[in-house]
């Protein structure tokens, strides 16, 4: 029989270690990753500020306000100047949204939501250029990857508390605000 005053020397089980979200997310990605994520959001987000520069400025041989609105218009939709101005500022914080990875999620459904009205009139009636929507396709599928899988470790997200580790609900829920505004646009489209 034991004394109750004799203690076990037994080792004592570690407590498991309780790792917060943002840990877990930053330890699961890697330095080649979130390069790889930098580089993608650099040229697809620089992609998209530059089309929107030109709808806004007629930079980069762009059609300004004014040519991008009669565009609009013979597109169909309703006052093709507003809808320039929609378009090119869309593009152009989006993208540079993307590219600095600031509000990622709503950044990359900026996109999304422009080029699914860009599908819609550029028609898809081929899938390779000069005349097929491939390119449309790509800027559209990189956007979405992004707003779900977030912009990476170096981007600005990362000193905002709430965006600091990335939440797919974040990024689907973006998406499908995306979804629904560009819907409601080309319902209002002749």
């Amino acid at each position: 029989m034991t004394s109750p005053s004799v203690t076990s020397t037994k080792p004592q089980a570690a407590a498991p270690a309780v790792s917060s979200p943002t840990a877990t997310a930053l330890s699961l990605s890697t330095p080649g990753h979130d390069v790889g994520l930098l580089l993608l959001r650099l040229v697809l987000g620089l992609t998209m500020a530059s089309h929107g520069s030109q709808k806004l400025f007629g930079w980069f041989d762009g059609g300004g306000i004014s040519g991008t609105g009669q565009f609009f218009t013979a597109s169909g939709y309703p006052a093709g100047d507003a809808m320039a101005v929609i378009a090119g500022l869309t593009e152009t914080l989006g993208g540079l949204g993307l590219a600095v990875g600031l509000l990622t999620p709503l950044a990359g459904a900026a996109v999304v939501g422009t080029m699914i009205n860009a599908i819609a009139v550029h028609g898809t009636g081929a899938f390779f250029a000069p005349k097929g929507i491939e390119y449309e396709l790509l800027l559209t599928v990189g956007a979405a990857a992004l707003a779900l899988t977030g912009p990476g470790r170096y981007a600005a997200d990362r000193f905002l508390p709430v965006l600091r580790a990335h939440r797919l609900a974040y990024g689907a829920l973006a998406l499908l605000l995306a979804v629904v505004l560009a819907g409601g646009l080309l319902l209002v489209r002749n």
